[in-house]
């Protein structure tokens, strides 16, 4: 058991939101057959939600927190977004094809 920090009283909303997040969006679709599977699962799922998922943060405007906050992002042909399964096909990464 780990206590709350004064500082962050916030801190087991977060930490409960992240968990039940895991859980709907990945834990919960695949068997997992091992300790290391697990590793892998979750590494994926980790970097997915950090990165490679769609944040709407700022108002209605979706951003990844790598993108140029000047950029307006403009709706565009669906033949120019390309699309990356991770974990089978469980999650999707989209992004402007080259």
């Amino acid at each position: 058991m780990v206590c709350t920090a004064p500082q962050a009283p916030r801190m087991n909303a977060i930490a409960e939101r992240w968990i039940s997040s895991v859980r709907r969006e990945c834990t919960d679709r695949i068997l997992i057959i091992g300790r290391r599977h697990l590793r892998d699962v979750l590494d994926v799922y980790v970097e997915h939600y950090n990165a490679g998922r769609s944040h709407q943060g700022q108002g209605i405007g979706l951003r990844a927190p790598d993108d140029d906050p000047k950029v307006i992002p403009l709706p565009t042909t669906p033949d120019l977004i390309k699309r990356r399964k991770r974990l089978g096909g469980l999650l999707n990464e989209y992004q402007l094809a080259a």
